[in-house]
């Protein structure tokens, strides 16, 4: 039995970006729906997805990644997909890795990661640094660890989907893998390759990634543990 999935593509000013990032998905990765959720973008994204008929949800305004990802889960929820991927709309992603992830989740994950770092070596970096700190946190808190905790390149099955797309508490970030490991969720990592951003900025500068990195660390040590597990 195939199993019906939609590739979730939040965008915001991502008007150079898009098109070639739908094109590999219809490339690569012709059987999987997608639906870009366009998050309130300054830029001309919303005229790129019309003029390209590519199948879009516009926010009225910048919901940030969390509302953007969310608002693609809920869509997944209502129209019965059976597997949602998560996939950046500035052409990082490579959408021939997705059946990898999905045949994760047929076999019995509840989360499958496109992880940069299961058979290659995590560079020593200063832009590492923090995956490592937030790995390893969440190795102290589960007992798991988690090798590229903050890939945005994942799979979810019909259970996640619904809990993402309901619970206000679950942006898809590392703390939520940890929640969803005390849960008793399998979540599984698979090799994947992904470029360089070629057009734009990523949100993540030097004073951004101070604040992410603090959010994050004081969530899975000080918050996450002692979460209600339902």
């Amino acid at each position: 039995m195939s199993l019906r999935t939609l590739a979730v593509i939040p965008a915001y000013n991502e008007a150079l970006n898009i098109e070639k990032t739908v094109c590999d998905l219809r490339k690569n990765a012709p059987d999987v729906d997608f639906i870009v959720v366009n998050d309130g973008s300054r830029d001309n994204t919303l005229e790129v997805l019309q003029r390209n008929g590519i199948p879009y949800i516009d926010s009225l305004c910048n919901l940030g990644l969390f509302g953007a990802v969310q608002t693609g889960f809920k869509y997944a929820l209502y129209h019965g997909y059976d597997i949602v991927v998560q996939f950046d709309g500035d052409g990082q992603h490579n959408a021939g890795y997705i059946q990898n992830l999905i045949n994760e989740i047929r076999d019995g994950s509840d989360i499958a990661i496109g992880s940069r770092f299961v058979s290659d070596k995590k560079p020593w970096t200063a832009r590492m640094a923090g995956s490592r700190l937030i790995s390893t946190a969440m190795h102290l808190v589960t007992g798991k660890r988690i090798m590229d905790p903050t890939s945005g390149f994942r799979a979810y099955n019909r259970a996640c989907i619904k809990a993402y797309a309901l619970d206000a508490n679950m942006p898809p970030e590392p703390d939520t893998l940890v929640y969803m490991l005390r849960q008793g969720k399998k979540i599984t990592e698979v090799q994947v390759q992904m470029s360089d951003r070629e057009f734009g900025e990523s949100y993540l500068n030097l004073p951004n990634t101070v604040k992410y990195m603090s959010r994050m660390m004081i969530s899975i040590l000080l918050i996450q543990p002692f979460r209600k597990v339902r």
